[in-house]
């Protein structure tokens, strides 16, 4: 075997040995109290409806499940 490979192949073994620490870490220094939210849950707070949303969802009708669905465009 060649000095360039073993030392290709130290060079590997090194790396995945680190990345394997390194994940290990992540997942112990991880706060188990509080587990991650997804970023979709961290959004603000909902916008206020616009005037008049009343007369312009007024001809939708509920689902089986009672649930309307209603778009409303603003400029």
């Amino acid at each position: 075997m060649t000095d360039g490979r073993r030392v290709w192949r130290w060079a590997v073994a090194v790396w995945l040995v680190l990345v394997a620490v390194a994940g290990g870490l992540t997942l112990w220094w991880q706060d188990p109290e509080e587990p991650q939210r997804p970023a979709w849950e961290k959004s603000g707070p909902t916008p206020s409806l616009p005037e008049g949303w009343e007369t312009a969802c007024a001809h939708v009708t509920p689902d089986e499940n009672g649930g309307v669905a209603c778009f409303i465009r603003t400029r």
